[in-house]
């Protein structure tokens, strides 16, 4: 089992389709394309936290039948669209507002996480090594080697895994805000 990271998807979003550039065409064809590359990844038996904003200007029926098709073992960490027709879905867990979980990378070292749907200068165990995932400002902010925006629109519209994330982080390295941040700047 594996632990998969997104966040913005939209599903049903048409105003957030026209601003991915019309890349997808249509909503029905943002949603398949979006399905098709989660499903891609994420095998029944993983783990995806999304992390906010699941589905916007979308139906019961609509969040309802696109849930259904995803992958995985699905949890919520509620974002500024995630109205009660997302938050009534059948979820693994209740939704949170954050979360601080810790994951093993594949070679069973753990990696402790601190999860929410808005980015954040700074956060409980920044200082220890907890990293960041967030999404929200599609692929605006740039990542540090703490902090990773796992957005749909900044990791090709498909669930990164910890792996993934990691190697991210890693490339970010010591990005100018977090230099800012430790005073080196």
């Amino acid at each position: 089992m594996a632990t998969f990271f997104t966040a913005d998807t939209h599903f049903g979003d048409a105003a957030l389709v026209q601003r991915r550039r019309g890349r997808f065409g249509s909503v029905e064809g943002h949603d398949e394309a979006l399905i098709a590359r989660w499903n891609a990844v994420v095998a029944e038996d993983d783990e995806v936290w999304h992390l906010g904003d699941f589905a916007a200007d979308a139906s019961r029926a609509h969040c309802a039948a696109v849930f259904g098709r995803l992958n995985g073992i699905k949890r919520l960490v509620r974002g500024n669209h995630d109205t009660n027709r997302v938050l009534e879905l059948p979820w693994h867990a209740p939704p949170v507002e954050s979360a601080r979980i810790t994951v093993a990378d594949a070679a069973g070292q753990p990696w402790r996480l601190f999860l929410s749907h808005y980015p954040h200068r700074s956060w409980a165990g920044f200082w220890r090594g907890t990293r960041h995932l967030y999404g929200h400002t599609h692929a605006c902010l740039p990542d540090t080697s703490r902090s990773c925006d796992v957005g749909a629109d900044a990791c090709d519209y498909r669930p990164l895994d910890l792996a993934e994330v990691l190697a991210r982080q890693d490339a970010a390295g010591q990005a100018p805000e977090e230099m800012a941040l430790r005073g080196l700047r």
